[in-house]
């Protein structure tokens, strides 16, 4: 089903859909409008799937152990001392 909206466009976003539509990239300025809120529900759909899946990450690592500052810098010192021997980086 398809429902008839009346929306506004400024100047030059009816000149950019109308420059699609008379390359035959889309049949009417409908379409591209059409393409673009889809586009935007697509992206809206993603982000929210990204949100929750961050979320996830986040409760997971809050419900981990946690390294106290000092542990974490051993490692890390550890980590950059393994890379600086194995590229023959020097201090």
């Amino acid at each position: 089903m398809t429902v008839k909206s009346s929306i506004s466009l400024t100047d030059d976003q009816h000149s950019f859909a109308k420059t699609l539509v008379d390359s035959g990239r889309f049949p009417s300025v409908s379409a591209v409008m059409q393409q673009g809120i889809e586009l935007l529900r697509e992206k809206m759909e993603d982000e929210a799937l990204e949100r929750a899946a961050l979320a996830e990450i986040l409760g997971n690592r809050r419900s981990g152990p946690f390294l106290s500052a000092a542990r974490m810098d051993s490692r890390l010192s550890r980590m950059i001392g393994k890379k600086r021997r194995a590229h023959a980086v020097r201090d």
